[in-house]
């Protein structure tokens, strides 16, 4: 079993072993390793006799054969198929596959509308909603990440709106202080803001004592979801307010993905990112509360109304590399959630959600992340087998372990569980209060934007602004709306509308009753 930082392992093989197995054909139920087909001794005899020829001739079209059963197979995968092929699942307490639910059903031909209601009609009745969860105690959470609990204080700078305290600096001033960040590794945007960062990092040194300090924030706000449901439209609105600064890019993911060594969910796993590179994002931002330190002797910020905040999209809902990293003592639930962390650490922090109506989000999310082969019938079809495998998994296990099930999560073609937003919700709520989380609709957002930047700028309790900066932010026009492309597709199949409308019904209807506000339950059937 191969150990990780912070000493953290593998539940099963080591990640070598892991990665050695990136494909699995499944052939009367049993995974057989094309790999271990492919390791084909050559040890032939070297006389050039009939027979020698005759058996290489046997053995080249053998491997030829292999060859071309494994492009085949490789661009079923390049177009999104998945009938009877699967990526390597995660190593989760489930099935070594996922299997259908009862109402089996050849999704490549299926056109009875009855039929696909009797699964949705079967996961809904399998819907429940408990009232808590049981909470880690602290004592678990600094053991499963000592190092970030070393870091970061659990008191901040008195007198600083946002969160940042001193933190004392050991390394040579002379080095690069960003030359081991991984963000920069990966991302040719962050080496050009750190070359900046590299320029001004010694003039923002604090001395005091005979040692060096440098300042160190952490976000005063979060908006950790849903993803395509304006985040970023918002994100770009709030970064005109002159008391708001923002990571050097949107969504950072450090939460949800980087800390695991997640760069990209289909490349495996890399180094994982130390908290020390996370909290570099902020730099940018705390020099400006920090001020001037040569006009401050003190070394007190001299712009302490400033705020911090952090756009992650994924926040709010991705617990998936749960399964990889904590052991599993919780029936098939994780043992820790992100805000667990974050509440820890930042008991007053505030979170930004923006929501839209979930059958909408859904094709919005599939048309932006969908790879090839788009078309209304093609999200019908992926719409079809991810209920499906939700229905699976529910025969199982309860839907609370289900919507959190990495192995689910990872077979369905589509999204489903991003738009369960009550059953996240309610987690979020078991560590912050209601009054720490603000709610908002990209319906309202869209209509009214006035209203809903109002209702961010009183629950971040920033200051009045000038009506010409309030016009520059209100007035913007949208970000991120639907590529050209995308848009001539059209809209989904009526049927696939009705059938995930009957899906999500049941959560909406929690969700404005949690929130009462039953513009949640999406009657109006936006068409954003």
């Amino acid at each position: 079993m191969t150990q990780m930082d912070y000493k953290y392992s593998l539940l099963g093989s080591s990640v070598d072993d892991y990665r050695k197995r990136p494909l699995l054909l499944q052939v009367d139920d049993t995974p057989m390793n094309l790999f271990a087909v492919l390791e084909v001794k050559r040890d032939l005899p070297r006389r050039w006799s009939t027979l020698g020829c005759f058996r290489k001739i046997r053995l080249y079209s053998f491997l030829f054969g292999l060859a071309v059963m494994f492009l085949i197979m490789a661009s079923y995968i390049l177009t999104g198929d998945k009938k009877g092929l699967l990526l390597t699942p995660s190593p989760y307490h489930f099935s070594s596959l996922v299997s259908p639910g009862p109402f089996a059903f050849n999704l490549s031909s299926v056109k009875d509308y009855a039929h696909i209601k009797l699964v949705v009609k079967s996961i809904t009745s399998k819907v429940e909603f408990r009232s808590s969860r049981q909470l880690p105690e602290l004592k678990a959470l600094v053991n499963s990440e000592p190092h970030m609990f070393s870091v970061i204080p659990r008191k901040f700078l008195p007198g600083v709106k946002n969160p940042c305290w001193y933190e004392e600096y050991t390394g040579n001033i002379t080095s690069d202080p960003y030359r081991t960040n991984l963000y920069a590794r990966y991302s040719r945007r962050f080496r050009t803001v750190f070359q900046h960062l590299r320029n001004t990092f010694r003039k923002h040194l604090f001395h005091r004592g005979g040692k060096l300090y440098r300042v160190r924030c952490l976000p005063y706000f979060y908006i950790i979801g849903q993803p395509k449901c304006g985040t970023t439209d918002l994100y770009d609105r709030l970064r005109l307010h002159p008391d708001v600064k923002f990571t050097t890019f949107k969504e950072p993911h450090w939460w949800t993905r980087k800390r695991f060594g997640i760069i990209r969910l289909s490349e495996g796993f890399h180094d994982r990112y130390p908290v020390e590179d996370y909290l570099d994002l902020f730099d940018q931002a705390a020099y400006q509360i920090q001020g001037n330190l040569t006009a401050n002797a003190s070394g007190t910020p001299s712009q302490p109304d400033i705020i911090i905040g952090e756009a992650s999209a994924s926040t709010m809902w991705d617990n998936n590399a749960w399964v990889y990293f904590y052991e599993n003592n919780t029936q098939e639930e994780p043992p820790f959630l992100i805000q667990d962390f974050i509440h820890a650490l930042q008991p007053d922090a505030r979170f930004i959600i923006m929501l839209r109506d979930p059958v909408e989000r859904l094709y919005s999310d599939y048309l932006y992340f969908g790879i090839a082969n788009k078309s209304a019938e093609d999200f019908h079809e992926k719409v079809s087998e991810s209920l499906q495998l939700f229905e699976g998994c529910l025969t199982e296990y309860t839907m609370r372990s289900c919507v959190y099930n990495t192995t689910v999560n990872n077979a369905m073609p589509v999204r489903l569980q991003v738009g369960l937003y009550i059953v996240y919700l309610m987690d979020w709520l078991t560590v912050f209060s209601r009054e720490q989380i603000l709610v908002l609709r990209l319906e309202d957002h869209a209509s009214n934007r006035k209203y809903t930047m109002h209702k961010v700028f009183d629950f971040l309790n920033l200051g009045p602004l000038t009506k010409d900066m309030e016009s520059e932010i209100t007035r913007s026009p949208a970000s991120n709306t639907r590529r050209p492309a995308d848009k001539n597709l059209g809209p989904m199949l009526t049927l696939t509308k009705e059938i995930l409308r009957d899906f999500y019904t049941p959560f909406n209807e929690k969700l404005a009753k949690v929130l009462r506000n039953d513009s949640f339950l999406w009657e109006s059937n936006s068409k954003l």
